[in-house]
C-alpha cells in the first residue's frame, strides 16, 4: 500500500454533494472555497465529482465513480469540503470507505476539519480513532439486537433468524464475496432483499473483517 504524504499530491480530486432535501443549497459554495484551497497548496484539481443524493447511501452515481478513478490511481488525494458531505452512513461504514481510499493509495482529505488528514504522519492515527469509533457502533447494534430478542422472548415471540449456517444460508457466500468487493452493509441488504442487521449478523458469523 503506497502511503500518500502532503509533500506528494499533486494531483486532487474533489468531492461535493448536497442532499435533494437541503432547500436551496447548492455545491457551488463547496466547490468555490476547495479550488481556492486547492490553488493556494498548489494542488492540480483534475476532476471534480458532485452529488445530489442523499449522503446515507453508497450507491450515488458520482461516489461510484470517485472509487473507480481512485483505483486506477488517477489523483494522489480526494478532497471534501466536511466529512458529512462525503458520507453520512455511520462511522462504521464511512471507515470502510476510508479505508477502500487508502488501500488504493489514495489519500483523503477534509476543507473544513483540519483534523481528518490522510495525508500526514497523523494519518494512522485518525482511522484508528474511526476505528475505535466503529467498534462502538458495532457493540451498540449488537446490544440493541440482544435486547429485542430478548424482549420478543419475553413477550412469547421467538425473533430473528436462526444462528446462519454455512451449508443452509444459500445467501452467505454471496454475502462475504460482496463484502470482500467493498460494498457496505446497506448494498447487500438491499441487493438481497434482506435487513441490514441481518446482513451485519451473517458477516460476523463468517467472520468477515468489518472493514473489509
Amino acid at each position: 500500500m503506497i502511503r500518500v504524504m502532503n509533500s506528494d499530491i499533486k494531483q486532487v480530486a474533489i468531492y461535493a454533494r448536497v442532499s435533494t432535501k437541503d432547500k436551496g443549497q447548492e455545491v457551488a459554495n463547496q466547490l468555490r472555497q476547495v479550488r481556492e484551497y486547492c490553488s493556494r497548496q498548489g494542488w492540480d484539481v483534475v476532476t471534480e465529482f458532485v452529488d445530489r443524493a442523499s449522503g446515507k447511501r453508497s450507491d450515488r452515481e458520482q461516489f461510484q465513480a470517485m472509487f473507480a478513478a481512485a483505483s486506477q490511481r488517477q489523483f494522489d488525494c480526494v478532497l471534501f469540503w466536511s466529512l458529512d458531505r462525503f458520507s453520512r452512513e455511520g462511522t462504521l461504514e464511512t471507515l470502510t470507505h476510508l479505508q477502500r481510499l487508502t488501500s488504493y493509495g489514495v489519500a483523503f482529505k477534509s476543507f473544513t476539519e483540519q483534523y481528518l488528514d490522510g495525508t500526514g504522519l497523523f494519518r494512522d492515527a485518525i482511522i484508528g480513532i474511526l476505528a475505535a469509533l466503529a467498534k462502538q457502533e458495532r457493540v451498540r447494534l449488537s446490544e440493541r439486537v440482544q435486547a429485542g430478542l430478548a424482549r420478543a422472548k419475553a413477550q412469547g415471540r421467538v425473533g430473528g433468524r436462526p444462528v446462519v449456517n454455512r451449508s443452509e444460508d444459500c445467501d452467505a457466500a454471496k454475502i462475504r464475496a460482496m463484502r470482500n468487493d467493498g460494498q457496505s452493509y446497506g448494498e447487500i441488504a438491499e441487493e438481497l432483499g434482506r435487513s441490514k442487521s441481518d446482513v451485519y449478523r451473517v458477516c460476523m458469523t463468517l467472520g468477515c473483517s468489518p472493514a473489509q
